[in-house]
């Protein structure tokens, strides 16, 4: 069984009613998200041997979570089974503890938490509301950690409170997600020329790991186009692979890292560039330009017009501020560091300190 079919289960048949009973009247939002293989879909066996089994979130109000979750976090210890489904109901400890902290409680004897949603919302993602998000705070957002927030699922939810955030959270608005596409381009414009280069002069392990970033660019390209969020890096392939551009992108893309000649190798990559460009195209997302795949310069690598398609994107931007920004990128574009991504408070201060606040 997978781990969200688990947890559902889990809440349905356990949590819920343990809930009815304990505390009767009480307004709440079950879900399972915030991290986890399972979230995706992608949890297997070896995802078992840590924080994985029957788990849900509850979410209350700031005066309820003061009034009950203390209590209910112990009565369930006596309330709940040792086993459900098959799997233990005791805390898998490694790498993440129980929820403790200010709005947040859990308890290691089972996967069951309380958290107040803006508190939980500023521990994941450095805001604790939806409302008046600038376009510095969309740029400061690690797409994992929103991918994290959005995916797994909700059980119920009384209010409507978890929803309502979730969804405003599903998509960058129109303006941020150009701004990353301008950017991206601006990342594969840079080193496009250079998997012929290291070829041309005899460096073949240079020009295989040129082409090995440069897939890895393409891949993310791929999913700010279909206005997805990249995974975190473990899981960037099998989310890759669920995208529509998949279908046209991973042959060109296996063909250019499996290539034994560099020539070979960058029109495998231009092949994937050009997809990239003919989709953005078809989506209107920019203003009108054409793909072209040419030489870079005077010089015999294969290139598209990378810095064309750098200002199709960046001429659609309406927000000034934007408009006006370095094409540079958000935070998961200008560092891959996972203490970084994985730390909202520290990325919007760097964020802050990159960027002058609108």
């Amino acid at each position: 069984m997978q781990g969200i079919a688990l947890s559902q289960q889990f809440h349905d048949e356990i949590v819920r009613p343990f809930l009815a009973n304990a505390a009767p009247g009480l307004r709440s939002a079950a879900a399972l998200i915030g991290y986890g293989s399972e979230l995706l879909g992608f949890d297997d066996e070896t995802s078992r041997d840590h924080n994985w089994g029957p788990r849900v979130l509850i979410f209350v109000s700031e005066a309820d979570f003061a009034r009950h979750a203390d209590r209910l976090v112990a009565e369930f210890v006596q309330a709940m089974p040792t086993r459900f489904a098959g799997e233990p109901i005791g805390w898998r400890s490694r790498p993440h503890p129980p929820a403790s902290g200010p709005g947040a409680m859990g308890h290691a004897a089972h996967g069951l938490e309380f958290h107040v949603l803006s508190q939980f919302m500023a521990r994941q993602l450095g805001v604790s509301s939806v409302t008046g998000l600038s376009a510095l705070d969309w740029l400061g957002f690690a797409e994992q950690r929103l991918l994290a927030f959005t995916a797994g699922a909700v059980f119920h939810d009384d209010d409507g409170a978890l929803t309502h955030a979730r969804a405003a959270l599903s998509r960058y608005p129109r303006d941020v997600r150009l701004y990353k596409i301008a950017c991206q381009w601006r990342r594969i414009a840079e080193e496009q020329a250079f998997v012929g280069r290291t070829g041309q002069v005899g460096d073949a392990l240079g020009s295989r790991i040129e082409a090995a970033r440069l897939t890895r660019d393409v891949m993310r390209m791929a999913f700010l186009l279909e206005g997805r969020y990249a995974p975190y890096p473990k899981w960037l392939g099998s989310g890759f692979a669920r995208l529509s551009l998949a279908e046209v992108l991973t042959p060109a893309l296996a063909a250019a890292l499996g290539a034994e000649d560099w020539s070979a190798r960058q029109d495998h990559l231009a092949t994937a560039y050009l997809a990239l460009a003919a989709y953005q195209v078809a989506a209107g997302l920019g203003q009108p330009v054409t793909p072209v795949l040419g030489p870079y310069y005077d010089r015999p690598f294969t290139t598209i017009n990378a810095d064309d398609l750098v200002a199709a994107s960046m001429g659609a931007i309406s927000d000034p501020w934007l408009r006006e920004l370095p094409v540079m990128g958000a935070l998961d574009q200008l560092s891959d560091l996972t203490p970084l991504l994985e730390d909202p408070q520290t990325a919007r201060r760097i964020m802050a300190a990159l960027y002058a606040a609108p």
